[in-house]
């Protein structure tokens, strides 16, 4: 007993102190620890996910079982022949007019960014004017021409007429309406490849150039591949507006998808609602198939500018359901 503090010293039974850790033989590497990886948690997903999940099982359950849509009457109309007619005319327009929209589009870009002070702005003038204009007033404005200008001829300015065109010939209500909206088109069309075209590196203009191609040559071969990677998916999304105001064609009396839809509408006033969902259908397949093309020239143009070029959806969604089947199975956290 220590007789200063009143303490009396025990002696340690049974402890030991832990030594050094072992040390391997001469020329063997040590084995690093297993260290688990744990992934973080994210509560506030899972909860987003399930009430987005619920929201659209009620959407589909009301889509589904709300006898106001009719599905029977929607089976009825969608596979028609009045409606697939339509349906024509809504694919020959939407294709004539991205064609000539495209091309007055890319002349139009040419022109903006010519030296040329009149090519600029008249084609600055065409484009401020065609934006601001809605297109159904474009239309309604070619399908009365005929009132302002009984013929067409072209000429010596201000002297005898070479050539004289029949408008009343001319303008059918196809080419009235291929031609309202390849005008205006074009206009936002022009933008979108003086968009891509700028997007360019400066660098690339000036190398096209040291190596002494012709313009033509320069713009093809090097300035324009690297444009389209820009201009395809803002110009499709221009397509996709393309398709939908292609609806405005019945108002120069031109029988398209929605104008038959309207049509039949009028005349079977009880089934407005399942001819509105079959114009609706068909309007998201159109749109669909451009998307599934869009991504597929995206996918070409993107070699070599990528590393990973995009996946398919269905690829990704196989990626997904991988990966979280490994999760709930405990495996890839090693």
């Amino acid at each position: 007993m220590d007789e200063t503090s009143g303490l009396t010293a025990v002696p340690a039974v049974g402890i030991s102190r832990p030594g050094p850790p072992a040390q391997p033989p001469d020329g063997v590497e040590p084995t690093p620890p297993v260290v688990r990886v744990l992934p973080l948690r994210h509560p506030g997903r899972w909860v987003a996910t399930a009430l987005v999940l619920v929201l659209v099982a009620q959407f589909l359950h009301g889509l589904v079982t709300n006898p106001f849509y009719q599905w029977d009457r929607f089976g009825y109309w969608f596979l028609r022949p009045v409606v697939l007619d339509g349906l024509v005319v809504t694919l020959q327009v939407a294709a004539l007019s991205a064609v000539f929209g495209l091309l007055g589009g890319t002349v139009l870009a040419l022109c903006r960014l010519s030296h040329n002070p009149v090519l600029r702005a008249v084609s600055w003038a065409y484009i401020w004017l065609l934006r601001s204009v809605p297109l159904i007033v474009v239309l309604l404005f070619l399908y009365n021409f005929q009132a302002l200008y009984r013929t067409l001829s072209l000429g010596v300015p201000f002297g005898p007429a070479l050539f004289t065109f029949d408008e009343s010939r001319l303008a059918t209500d196809m080419a009235v309406a291929v031609a309202g909206l390849s005008l205006t088109e074009a206009a936002y069309a022009a933008e979108v490849v003086r968009g891509g075209i700028l997007s360019v590196d400066q660098g690339q203009h000036e190398a096209a150039a040291s190596l002494g191609l012709p313009r033509r040559y320069q713009f093809a071969r090097i300035v324009l591949p690297q444009a389209l990677r820009t201009i395809t998916p803002n110009y499709v999304n221009q397509l996709v507006g393309l398709i939908k105001s292609t609806s405005l064609v019945f108002y120069v009396s031109l029988l398209d998808l929605f104008g038959v839809v309207s049509s039949l509408g009028s005349t079977y006033p009880g089934d407005i609602v399942p001819l509105l969902m079959v114009a609706t259908v068909w309007y998201l397949v159109l749109t669909s198939l451009l998307s599934a093309v869009q991504y597929h020239v995206e996918r070409r143009l993107s070699r070599g500018a990528l590393r990973t070029p995009p996946q398919a959806a269905l690829r990704r969604a196989r990626a997904a359901v991988r990966k979280y089947t490994m999760r709930l199975g405990g495996k890839g956290f090693a």
